[in-house]
């Protein structure tokens, strides 16, 4: 069951679009199919990298201290619902389909690596979100949790890839905003969820 949570939680992270995928996106869009696949795997290995560090890091010092877990609980329950609402109000995207994007593979690595490990509010939300429902997993259940995360990173970045290469002339903005609008609703739930685990802490005490 919490394999299944992490992977509908990990796709409602994953799904909204940001610069990875758009980047994934615009390549889809104007590369051949095996620079597509190169591509995706390159951001998949540092979306997963990013989830494990945000997961197990905060989780390893929120086992310390009931407080940091409740104010870890707390506020990452409030960012969730805040990402969700930003999601659902956020403009449509306008895909940019002139832009190069047949650079080397390095600079593909680099560039991947950069706008995800080096992105302060990537970094944030991540460990805010992933660090929250780490507080309310036994470590046995966590595991299970975090390769439902990480599985939904490998589907979803291989799934747009090879359904944009395929229709890339049905592909458009407004398929975007859709997607944000039901990920965004979907994170709220979770959101609403870890709040409710923290008041029932409160409760506790």
């Amino acid at each position: 069951m919490n394999y299944i949570q992490g992977l509908i939680m990990g796709l409602a992270y994953v799904a909204p679009i940001g610069l990875q995928n758009l980047f994934v996106i615009n390549t889809a869009l104007t590369q051949p199919k095996k620079r597509v696949i190169a591509t995706a795997f390159i951001v998949i290995f540092f979306d997963v990298t990013l989830a494990l560090a945000c997961f197990f890091g905060i989780g390893a010092i929120m086992e310390q201290s009931r407080w940091i877990k409740m104010a870890v609980l707390l506020i990452g329950s409030l960012i969730v619902i805040w990402i969700g609402i930003s999601l659902i109000r956020a403009k449509e995207e306008e895909l940019d389909t002139s832009r190069d994007v047949n650079i080397p593979i390095l600079k593909v690595i680099t560039t991947a690596c950069v706008v995800t490990w080096f992105n302060p509010q990537a970094l944030i939300d991540g460990t805010m979100m992933l660090g929250a429902f780490r507080a309310t997993l036994p470590a046995a259940e966590g595991i299970k949790f975090i390769c439902g995360v990480g599985t939904a990173s490998v589907c979803w970045f291989l799934a747009v890839s090879l359904f944009v290469s395929f229709f890339s002339n049905k592909f458009s903005g407004k398929v975007l905003k859709i997607i944000n609008i039901i990920c965004g609703y979907v994170i709220i739930f979770y959101g609403l969820k870890l709040l409710y685990q923290f008041i029932r802490m409160v409760m506790a005490m």
